[in-house]
């Protein structure tokens, strides 16, 4: 068995994508190389093993890979948080910022029930604005928000502090600088 990688390495970086000045962190290349990936959900995991999560929901679209695994390794349901109009039955609905203006996210509105715990999954945490959006709506219809949880943090773009700020304890397993 060859020796576990170091997991930001197995992470591609994309220069000036997609706009120039930015440093696109490619978790592709982590989900596809199967250590990388088992050791990423059993590193987010690993606070919570033997807690009683009720939920994991993931921000689409990466956010439905990790968090689905996630998911499965704690017994917990899992909860897809969508763009807008992208669900079939009654949903509740959050704006949210972006970097250049606004949009909506949603969820199926009997998808947590009130007091349940929940833990929030994404691929990646920069400014924090979706997150933030979909902690909001987790909390707007009653769920307990436990953590959130990210593959890579880009701290200099504040996210994970903003989620901190907001009383949300906040995992991640890599950073890298910039943008």
């Amino acid at each position: 068995m060859s020796p576990l990688p170091d997991l930001a390495s197995v992470v591609r970086t994309i220069p000036d994508y997609p706009k120039p000045g930015v440093m696109f962190r490619d978790i592709t290349t982590l989900l596809g190389n199967p250590q990388a990936f088992r050791r990423t959900v059993d590193e987010l995991v690993q606070p919570w093993a033997g807690a009683k999560i009720d939920k994991v929901a993931g921000i689409e679209a990466r956010g439905f890979i990790v968090g689905g695994a996630v998911a499965h390794q704690l017994s917990a349901g899992f909860v897809p948080i969508r763009k807008k109009g992208k669900l079939p039955h009654q949903t509740v609905r959050m704006a949210y910022a972006l970097e250049y203006g606004q949009d909506e996210m949603e969820m199926h509105v009997d998808a947590v029930h009130p007091g349940e715990r929940v833990i929030l999954v994404d691929d990646l945490i920069a400014t924090g604005g979706t997150a933030e959006g979909a902690v909001k709506l987790l909390r707007q219809i009653g769920a307990q928000v436990e953590a959130a949880c990210f593959i890579v943090d880009l701290p200099d773009l504040g996210g994970a502090e903003k989620l901190r700020a907001m009383g949300v304890p906040v995992r991640t397993i890599m950073s890298f600088s910039g943008h």
